[in-house]
């Protein structure tokens, strides 16, 4: 009964959708009060409509409904709850149902906190954004019911697939969906404004949140990720410019120049065009990756779907939403007139270079992940685009970025002095350099990697601080700092956690080291300065699989420093088995042990190493959200204060 009110639920969301499109749009465009206001009560029914068939979706897995065809494939009765839950969205149809809800959800925190805007924008805002619905529902209930159910029900399921089996993955689709479908409503905002033929001040600082908190959600869902490969995978790496990898980090990069063009539309009024651009292409950006996971063109471990129909229909969506956005964008350019002017050195030029870093890296990675498809499209030709490519191609332009980022942070607006900017960061530049300088002479002969991120980590961090030092004033009041905004001290937080995480990542890839061999029980090896012995190696049963378990212990002159119990597991219901890494988490460096297969002399086959750092990309992009976080809960945020009189003037006639 729960899951025919769940399927029920949804088809009422498709209607109140298709209602929330259509009336309030004609409304904005008549000026008729009452039709403009029913997209507020709309967008609040059509979350709670999807919110309950979701609710239903995850009782039928949370029971163990194998009436359900989803349930049956991706569920069993003898696996862990909370793999239960997470196998709702762990399969295309209940993510796909995951993707409207929180698509919903956008549209009514839209109504509910929208109140400051004028009635044609709002109602403009959410009537796009109910279309996005409309589609995106319309592709579940034809395409991917989660609710369809067996003709002879099965007596168990047939598992979730082990790989997804793991608390990282139960967390980082929801956070990751959060952050590329949440840029769904910035599309909305910059649609809307097209439509009114108005971009302004206040529509910056309205559009501003609504990117931040999806680029804080983007950033904690790839972090999970990316912490879920470098443990659960067992390759001991932390990004392989995976399809479906990519597909999460080019809208990450387009709402991060996205953010930060804003910026200079809010204070200088310019930049108006590039920034509607870029909210078009952001979310533009989530769709192609939604494509990408789901048509089946591309190949990865984690894809949702392989099957060209389901392409073709989600094809077909982004065409005509991207499509339709740039034809509205180059029918109203003229009506985005630029109003500030600003000098050759200045905050804004600075902000332009690292939109167009941001943008040419997006591009990059564009590029090579899909370059495979059409060289056998076109060609006929079967390449493998990987990560050399992306590592020489990407790299410069991070690193470019890494260099101008204090600088333009300390920048004034309208015209700057380059010269007196240097000059108060000659601390960090001369910190920077002297660490650099450190690390070489301690490696001499090695990888030039390693002391360029020890630059550009320290340059960043150090460049946040004296940025934030720098607002004391004359009289160097530490008081003053508790009385900054909290923007500012978000800005910091941020650019120093992605200094962290450049440090972390030229760390990890400079000064790794690697060991594969056969080891025998009883027998030590050594790896680096640390000695290993497996010591035993036994059979267990988990709650849906069995493991074998190796007893590792690790020493270091002498000294105890870990014991270690890398498993290799093997789940009889899918037939699949997966490798669990052992890792001794430290500040400076992971110990990082896998074991393999038996062998017939009766070793074992081990990977270890030692990885410097590793954690600190981690704690890098942790702190790249807090200062995101910091950022979004300033009250100037959150109220749009000094936006609003601007805004109720009201709207131009069209």
């Amino acid at each position: 009964m729960i899951t025919e009110l769940g399927h029920f639920a949804l088809i009422l969301a498709f209607l109140v959708a298709i209602v929330q499109t259509v009336v309030p749009l004609v409304g904005a465009h008549r000026r008729w009060p009452g039709w403009m206001a029913l997209a507020e009560p709309a967008a609040t029914v059509q979350f709670l409509l999807i919110g309950f068939a979701f609710a239903a979706l995850t009782h039928a897995f949370v029971t163990s409904d194998f009436t359900l065809r989803v349930v049956v494939s991706n569920s069993h009765s003898a696996k862990p709850m909370l793999y239960k839950i997470s196998g709702v969205w762990g399969n295309h149809e209940g993510s796909m149902l995951l993707w409207s809800l929180i698509l919903s959800l956008f549209g009514a925190m839209a109504a509910w906190f929208g109140g400051a805007l004028p009635p044609t924008l709002r109602a403009r805002v959410l009537g796009v954004q109910a279309s996005i619905g409309v589609a995106f529902l319309a592709f579940i209930l034809f395409t991917s019911n989660p609710f369809l159910r067996m003709a002879i029900p099965p007596f168990d399921g047939e598992d979730l697939n082990p790989l997804l089996q793991d608390p990282g993955l139960a967390f980082h689709p929801p956070f990751l969906y959060l952050g590329y479908v949440g840029l769904s409503i910035c599309f909305s905002f910059a649609v809307a404004a097209l439509i009114e033929g108005r971009v302004d001040a206040a529509w910056a600082r309205w559009v501003r949140p609504w990117t931040l908190a999806a680029w804080v959600a983007l950033t904690i869902g790839i972090a999970l990720g990316s912490w879920w490969a470098y443990y659960e995978l067992g390759w001991g790496g932390f990004w392989f410019w995976d399809p479906v990898e990519n597909a999460s980090f080019m809208p990450w990069l387009l709402a991060a120049a996205l953010l930060h063009s804003a910026i200079v539309v809010e204070k200088r009024e310019a930049l108006k065009s590039w920034t509607i651009l870029l909210a078009i292409l952001a979310f533009g950006f989530s769709l192609i990756g939604t494509f990408i996971v789901r048509s089946g063109l591309l190949t990865s471990v984690h894809a949702f779907a392989n099957d060209p129909e389901r392409g073709v229909f989600i094809l077909f969506i982004l065409v005509f939403f991207t499509g339709g956005a740039l034809t509205l964008f180059a029918a109203r350019a003229g009506a985005m007139e630029a109003k500030g002017v600003f000098g050759l050195v200045s905050r804004e030029s600075a902000l332009v270079v690292n939109n167009i870093l941001l943008a040419v890296g997006c591009f990059v990675v564009f590029t090579g992940t899909l370059w495979p498809m059409f060289a056998e499209m076109f060609w006929d030709r079967k390449l493998s685009v990987g990560a050399p490519f992306f590592e020489a191609a990407f790299t410069p332009f991070m690193v470019a970025l890494g260099l101008i980022l204090p600088i333009g942070a300390m920048l004034p607006w309208k015209r700057a002095h380059v010269g007196r900017t240097l000059r108060q960061l000659a601390p960090a530049l001369i910190l920077a350099v002297l660490l650099a300088g450190l690390v070489w002479t301690m490696q001499t002969g090695r990888s030039l990697l390693g002391p360029v991120g020890v630059f550009l980590g320290t340059w960043l961090v150090s460049g946040a601080v004296v940025d934030l030092l720098s607002r004391l004033g004359r009289g160097r009041d530490l008081s003053r700092l508790l009385r900054l905004p909290r923007a500012d001290w978000g800005k910091a937080v941020a650019h120093s956690g992605l200094g962290i995480t450049m440090l972390g990542i030229s760390g990890l890839m400079a000064w790794q080291v690697e060991d594969i061999r056969t080891v025998q029980v009883g027998t030590p090896f050594q790896v680096g300065s640390y000695e290993f012995r497996l010591t035993d190696v036994q059979q267990n049963r988990g709650p849906n699989y069995f493991a074998t378990t190796g007893t590792v212990e690790v020493t270091q002159a002498g000294a105890a420093v870990a014991t270690l119990y890398p498993e290799k597991r093997s789940y009889p219901v899918a037939q699949m088995p997966t490798t669990e890494a052992a890792i001794d988490y430290r500040f400076l460096r992971d110990l990082y042990v896998v074991i393999g297969d038996e062998q017939d002399d009766g070793g074992w086959v081990m990977r270890t190493y030692i990885k410097p750092l590793a954690n600190w990309i981690w704690a890098g992009c942790l702190l790249m959200a807090l200062g995101g976080g910091l950022s979004l809960s300033d009250r100037r945020y959150r109220v749009a204060a000094g936006a609003r009189k601007t805004a109720m003037q009201g709207v131009p006639a069209e």
